[in-house]
């Protein structure tokens, strides 16, 4: 295949998410300051109107005294939003591409709650016999340069640990459907507290439209977090962020859908932790089916074989799994 040839078959891989670069750049570039955070996904009044193609250079939310407080941690911050994008009406894809995610402070904070969320102990949804954990307070120091978070383990062998940061946006959200209303934690259909660390630099994110003009939120940056996020916490910190914003018209899916250069990807959330995974898959066969032209059966088997699962979370009121396909495996797509 010639270099022409690949890079043909490139953009073409790419498929709607490119509607989100075409756009863009006839777009406008928007700096929006958020000036306050909001406790719950749900329909509210927009703080910022948009067209597609527009670029949003904006922040997650902080203000003094709260959770990334490096002395005592304090109430959470809240999510941003929402975000009106013109034009999107329900059974629509709202497109949401991840330009630039940096964090922009120096520490990032991980709590382990007692009788609060765990993967691997008791919490308040599932009682266990055993005690709660004890309370403990982690302050992580983050190298922007070096780009490495840095953690003291005073009572460990190893007296200081270093690990690559991996940025990414724990919640993304259209508002959900009807009138229902989600706490920061929950996540679902319309995205939101997926703690997905697929959510990052370069990724693309396709949310279900259920009201118009999407209501986009986000927040809940993670300057780095293991797959299950199993003490309830990531390293929680702040970043500055740009997303470009476009809609598919007439395009309706049912689950969040990610893509990165090297898969495309369904996030599932749901308890328990096989519905969730069944959930991700089924979306996923189905997208193969209707914009990649596969057979159903072949599409099943060849998942099966190739496919990728990352457990995002299992700690929120639901849990969420995201299934990946890999890329380099798709024709054209058939569907524009």
């Amino acid at each position: 295949m010639s270099h022409n040839d690949m890079s043909a078959r490139s953009l073409s891989l790419l498929g709607a998410s490119l509607l989100a670069i075409a756009g863009a750049a006839a777009g406008q570039t928007i700096q929006y300051e958020p000036t306050r955070g909001v406790p719950t996904f749900a329909v509210r009044e927009p703080v910022l109107r948009l067209k597609p193609g527009d670029t949003v250079e904006t922040r997650t939310f902080s203000k003094p005294g709260d959770y990334y407080n490096p002395d005592t941690a304090g109430p959470w911050p809240g999510e941003v939003g929402p975000f009106f994008l013109e034009g999107a009406m329900p059974g629509d894809t709202l497109v949401v591409r991840v330009v630039r995610l940096r964090p922009n402070r120096e520490i990032a904070i991980s709590n382990v709650t007692p009788g609060g969320i765990s993967g691997v102990a008791g919490d308040s949804r599932t009682r266990l016999l055993n005690d709660p954990l004890p309370a403990r307070r982690f302050v992580w120091r983050l190298d922007r340069v070096r780009n490495v978070g840095i953690i003291s383990l005073p009572n460990s062998a190893v007296k200081q640990v270093e690990i690559p940061l991996r940025p990414m946006l724990g919640r993304v959200a259209t508002a959900p459907a009807g009138e229902e209303e989600f706490g920061g934690l929950w996540p679902g259909d319309f995205g939101g507290n997926m703690d997905a660390s697929d959510v990052t630099e370069g990724a693309t994110v396709y949310l279900p439209v259920f009201h118009e003009g999407g209501l986009f939120y986000f927040g809940d940056f993670h300057a780095a977090q293991g797959d299950g996020e199993i003490t309830g916490s990531g390293l929680e910190s702040t970043a500055d962020v740009t997303f470009q914003f476009d809609v598919i018209k007439g395009r309706r899916i049912r689950w969040p859908r990610i893509e990165n250069d090297e898969y495309i990807m369904v996030a599932g959330s749901m308890r328990p932790l096989v519905d969730a995974m069944r959930i991700a898959y089924v979306e996923l066969i189905e997208w193969l089916v209707a914009d990649y032209g596969f057979d159903k059966m072949e599409a099943y088997q060849l998942a099966s074989q190739v496919g990728v699962v990352r457990v995002a979370n299992i700690v929120d009121p639901h849990y969420t799994v995201v299934a990946k396909f890999p890329k380099r495996l798709l024709p054209p797509r058939v569907r524009p």
